[in-house]
């Protein structure tokens, strides 16, 4: 059952909050592509990691979809095990230790 946003400050506020992390992932994949370091770019993807759940997040508040929350969670797990397994490779230089 979607329940739409009753607030007209609400339904501002979430339509706000996604143009601006929208904006802001726009601008760190701008760091992805030129960063100066590997280190840098790790960084830059988790951000964008993050941002992708937030705009999942505020577009399900926006749909009144539940489901999008699930989406949510899923990429947040999966973006922390990628930030830990690529973090990882670029202090050892090996995921697996054998």
């Amino acid at each position: 059952m979607a329940v739409a946003i009753e607030s007209p400050l609400l339904e501002l506020v979430v339509h706000a909050g996604l143009v601006v992390a929208s904006l802001l992932t726009l601008f760190a994949s701008y760091r992805v592509i030129v960063g100066p370091s590997v280190p840098d770019r790790v960084v830059a993807l988790d951000t964008i990691g993050t941002n992708v759940v937030a705009i999942a997040v505020l577009f399900a508040l926006a749909t009144g979809e539940g489901l999008f929350i699930t989406v949510g969670l899923v990429l947040a797990i999966i973006g922390f095990i990628s930030t830990v397994t690529v973090a990882k490779y670029v202090i050892e230089g090996d995921i697996i230790q054998q």
